[in-house]
């Protein structure tokens, strides 16, 4: 045992988790973190401000797990951010130095050494992906590795030299001039595929010993509460428990370690899935009432909000009664001084041949319904004209003819007045092959949206399609030419093929504006406003519809249901005051 080398309780300081005398600490490196690559471990002990400490742990980069150990009283910093932080379910182990005993004989088959090279990096990462663990850029390992800070160990089988194990420490004297000496194990992984025995022991005690030659006095690492076999090792090597834990953020990646399993959230659709998903990623409770309908109850604290997707109480009947009938959405917006295309209720007489005559393209819809049922687009005749108003009446009695307003088909979200995201909707189509009947491309097609929306978006063969079809010159069974693309349906419904396509970022001025009007006009925390615009960076429009439940689901990458949980539980937003789209521009 090196000389260097420091017994428990010698020092004040050497029980890590009690506030220890500042005379003691004063030498002490403050608000440190250290980068891993999969993720940063922060020192929670050097940060004198907790407010600071949550600062960093709101940095946290995508797709990395950052980990805050050594924090003072963690359950009251959990505590101030409850929504965002957890107190990780795992044990911590500690070895002291003076205890160890070397193992008296190497183990076999297997030799411990450095990382040597970036290659080396890249086997290290390959074990990690092997054992299910998150992987780090090489470059980061490979400039860790030539630190002082760190001290990165595979082991190799001897003989034809394969890596089957690595380890990572951590030096905290040399991390922020720890005045305890100690140092910490990290990302201890072996090949599941590797018939080497006693891999991840020798990687222990090397890492241990190269410690204890630097004079250091303990060893810590944090293991999963449910690993029996690690916390068997671990006992075997005489570590100990020490009360210190471990915080995390609750991100996707920790969602398993933070949130029970719910089975009944399998059975949700997308829509009402990714509300579920958001809610629990903040420790909000999600009790499924009607998984069919989509149907959730939503706890935190005293608070309870049901939902039905992003539909929830908080938007009155009589605001969905205002969505439900398009003639009522159209005078509403209308007297708020927005712009509607001229439309008429359908009368059933010479009045609505003289109305389409006038325009000379109608569009035929329910006044009631949602999801494109029974609307008809590009109605040119009075004959189709009849036959389009029975089909919508087949739905409703109630029917509403517009004039057929050319453009794109732009849906903007709105939640709680403030636009969240925007996208251009655009018709099932189907590409040729020059081979293929147009009947098997949209079989092909309906097949690949079903599988990507989970059975939410298929393209019907009915007579709409036939229609469109027969108006652009093709019957089903015709073989459409190599690389000519075809729109099969006139309208840009999800729920009927069509696709979804981001223009948050590029979004005018004027089409912010005129949202946040509309959905105010509406008295509505939750709306999707359908447009006709000559291009989402145009000020150019024309309102079409509202939906009081829009589907949160087809606005990735913008945080439509990060936005929807923080209007029905604003103490768990993680953005504080005011926001805008990423990128979308405001009026001024």
């Amino acid at each position: 045992m090196s000389e260097h080398t420091i017994r428990p309780n010698e020092l004040p300081t050497m029980r890590s988790w009690t506030e220890p005398d500042k005379r003691f600490t004063a030498g002490m490196r403050s608000d440190v973190s250290v980068d891993f690559g999969w993720g940063r471990l922060v020192f929670g002990h050097t940060f004198a401000d907790p407010h600071r400490m949550l600062d960093v742990m709101e940095d946290e980069e995508a797709g990395r797990r950052d980990i805050c150990m050594y924090l003072r009283n963690p359950h009251v910093v959990v505590a101030e951010a409850p929504h965002e932080l957890f107190i990780d379910p795992s044990y911590t182990y500690r070895l002291w130095f003076h205890r160890y005993r070397s193992a008296g004989r190497p183990a076999r088959g297997v030799r411990v050494r450095a990382l040597s090279s970036p290659a080396d990096a890249a086997e290290t990462n390959r074990i990690y992906n092997a054992c299910g663990m998150l992987t780090a850029p090489v470059e980061r390992i490979w400039e860790n590795q030539r630190t002082r800070t760190f001290i990165y160990l595979v082991a190799e089988e001897v003989g034809s030299g394969r890596l089957v194990g690595t380890v990572t420490g951590v030096d905290h004297a040399r991390a922020f001039d720890d005045p305890e000496r100690g140092s910490s194990l990290w990302c201890l992984a072996v090949d599941p595929a590797s018939t080497v025995p006693g891999a991840g022991e020798a990687l222990v005690r090397t890492l241990a010993e190269r410690f204890i030659a630097r004079g250091r006095s303990y060893v810590d690492l944090s293991v999963m509460a449910t690993n029996e076999p690690a916390i068997k090792l671990y006992d075997k090597l005489d570590f100990e428990r020490v009360p210190v834990f471990a915080v995390k953020r609750k991100n996707p990646i920790n969602e398993p370690l933070f949130a029970a399993p719910q089975p009944a959230l399998e059975d949700l659709n997308p829509y009402a899935r990714i509300v579920a998903d958001e809610a629990r990623r903040r420790g909000i409770a999600v009790h499924v009432l009607d998984a069919e309908g989509g149907f959730l109850q939503l706890s935190f604290g005293g608070r309870k909000v049901v939902t039905r997707e992003s539909l929830s109480e908080l938007t009155t009947g009589v605001a969905v009664s205002m969505c439900d009938d398009k003639r009522v959405t159209r005078r509403i917006l209308q007297r708020a001084g927005l712009r509607v295309p001229p439309g008429r209720t359908a009368s059933l007489d010479a009045e609505d041949a003289t109305f389409l005559k006038e325009h000379e393209e109608v569009v035929v819809k329910p006044a009631r319904g949602e999801q494109g049922h029974a609307v008809t687009v590009g109605v040119r005749d009075e004959e189709a004209l009849g036959e389009a108003i029975g089909r919508a009446r087949a739905h409703c009695p109630e029917v509403l003819i517009e004039a057929c307003m050319r453009g794109q088909d732009l849906r903007i979200v709105v939640i709680d007045h403030r636009v969240v995201a925007a996208a251009i909707r655009k018709p099932a189509s189907v590409t040729g092959t020059g081979h293929d009947s147009i009947q098997a491309l949209i079989d092909a097609k309906s097949r690949r949206r079903a599988a990507a929306t989970g059975g939410e978006s298929r393209i019907p063969m009915d007579e709409v399609t036939l229609e469109t079809l027969n108006d652009a010159g093709f019957e089903p069974g015709d073989v459409l030419e190599a690389g000519h693309e075809l729109e099969v349906r006139r309208t840009a419904n999800l729920h009927t093929g069509g696709t979804i396509h981001d223009v948050t970022h590029s979004l005018h001025p004027t089409l912010v504006e005129v949202a946040t009007r509309a959905s105010r006009a509406l008295n509505i925390p939750v709306v999707g406003l359908d447009l006709m615009v000559e291009s989402p960076d145009r000020e150019d429009h024309v309102f079409i519809e509202a939906n009081e439940r829009p589907g949160l689901a087809n606005h990735e990458p913008q945080p439509t249901a990060q936005r929807f949980i923080d209007l029905l539980f604003p103490s768990t937003s993680e953005i504080p005051g005011a926001w805008q789209p990423p990128g979308a521009r405001t009026s001024a």
